[in-house]
C-alpha cells in the first residue's frame, strides 16, 4: 500500500496538516493515539472513519519522513 492514496495536504482543512483523506483527522493525531497507548483497534472503534489501513498509512508517511530527515548521515 502506498500511504498517498490515504493521506493528503489541504490548506483549507487542519492548516493544511497532513490528515487522513476524506476526514479533518491528522496523521500527526493518529500518531499520537498510538504513542498514548491505543492500539489501532481501539483507534478505529472511537474513530469510526478510520480504518486499519489508515492507521498503517500514518506510520508509513511517519517512517517515510523519519527517513528523509536522516539521509546522508545525519543524526
Amino acid at each position: 500500500m502506498d500511504w498517498r492514496e490515504r493521506i493528503s495536504v489541504d490548506p483549507g482543512i487542519r492548516f493544511g496538516k497532513a490528515c487522513v483523506r476524506g476526514t479533518r483527522i491528522a496523521v500527526e493525531d493518529v500518531l499520537g493515539w498510538l504513542s498514548a497507548g491505543m492500539t489501532a483497534d481501539e483507534i478505529v472503534t472511537e474513530y469510526p472513519p478510520l480504518t486499519l489501513a489508515d492507521v498503517a498509512a500514518c506510520l508509513q508517511r511517519a517512517a517515510e519522513a523519519e527517513r528523509g530527515r536522516h539521509e546522508g548521515g545525519a543524526a
